[in-house]
């Protein structure tokens, strides 16, 4: 098994301010039932795969530096 190392670094990585407050919007407004546009949805959905994989590399990080 390969052990994947992760630099500490990444556990301070997160979405800009700027990007988590559009990526609220779009959610907030699809809550509402407002349609989103195909390109409002990729959008979205791209965001929201990166912000999880931002999490998972802090969590990642997180647990790294506690078996160190």
């Amino acid at each position: 098994m390969t052990t994947l190392t992760i630099p500490s670094e990444l556990a301070h990585f997160r979405l800009p301010d700027a990007v988590q407050t559009r990526l609220q919007a779009l959610l907030d407004r699809q809550d509402a039932g407002q349609n989103l546009s195909t390109e409002e949805q990729a959008e979205a959905l791209g965001l929201v795969e990166l912000a999880e994989f931002l999490s998972l590399l802090h969590l990642r990080a997180q647990r790294q530096s506690h078996t160190a």
